[in-house]
Formats: C-alpha cells, structure tokens, sequence
C-alpha cells in the first residue's frame, strides 16, 4: 500500500462536500499538473490510502483520511467544453489527463495544521514543504504513521 496527500481548495471542494455525497464516494478529477497526474496514473492504486489537505485556507489544514477504491482512469472532464476541466489538448485516443474515485474513511477529531506538521523534525523532508503546489504528493510509510498519530480519528 502506498499513501498520499491530496490538495484540496476546500471553497471549490472540500472535506465536507465529500462528507456529504452519495457513499462519502467522489471522483478526483481536475488534475492539470503532469507530475501530478503521473503520480496518480503510474503509481496510485485502488487500495491505496491518502489524506486531504485543504490548501489556500488559514491555517491550511489535513482534514480525514481516504481510500483509492478505483485507480486512474481517463479524466472525462478534459473532453467537455462546458466544463471548467476542458482541454482542448485533449485527445480521446491519446488522453492526458486521469483521476481516481476516494471514499471518505475517517475524520481526524482534530485537523492536523502545517504549522504543526512543520514543527515536527521528521516531517521536514515532506513533499508538501518541498513542492507546495503539487497537487497529488506522495508520503513515506514513516510520514503517514505520524499524520496518523496527531490526532484521533472517528470512522466515517
């Protein structure tokens, strides 16, 4: 299994519109970043865990934990010129762009800041501190095992 934080500018989506859709279930679309989508398309699985961080806010926050229940596959919105995903680069025989669907799976009680994770030495080496604008990033085992343990979580 591997782990993931995945951003989120929760005035366009945020944790709690996942909260409330249908099964806690979404897609993760929208990706426009190619290391990005290479995260997601190369080495995302279904199985996989990730947490949302919930970006362009104060404080920027992690919010809960999700589960990849279907790995990447083609990212239909780049096809649609009505919606704010289109890509007219986009080719349907030579797509560009994926997501995947996440299923909401715990809350943490309390969300976990990056000024908190910050302050933590061994979060130092972080993508999230390294490349801030990434939206799909991935996390060590021993990076995840920390998140994990600032604060507790309430099964969705």
């Amino acid at each position: 299994m591997q782990y993931w934080l995945l951003k989120t500018e929760p005035n366009t989506y945020s944790w709690d519109d996942l909260l409330n859709e249908k099964n806690q279930t979404t897609t993760w679309e929208g990706v426009r970043n190619y290391q990005a989508r290479n995260f997601m398309r190369d080495q995302m699985k279904q199985g996989d865990h990730a947490v949302i961080y919930h970006s362009v806010v104060k404080p920027q926050v992690i919010m809960g934990i999700v589960e990849i229940i279907r790995a990447a596959y083609i990212d239909y919105f780049a096809f649609d010129p009505k919606h704010s995903y289109y890509d007219p680069k986009s080719n349907r025989d030579d797509p560009k762009w994926v997501m995947v669907d996440v299923k909401a799976k715990e809350a943490f009680e309390q969300p976990i800041s990056r000024d908190i994770l910050k302050s933590i030495p061994e979060l130092q080496n972080m993508v999230l501190f390294k490349n801030s604008r990434l939206s799909v990033q991935p996390l060590q085992a021993s990076e995840w095992q920390i998140i994990c343990s600032l604060s507790p979580v309430n099964a969705i």
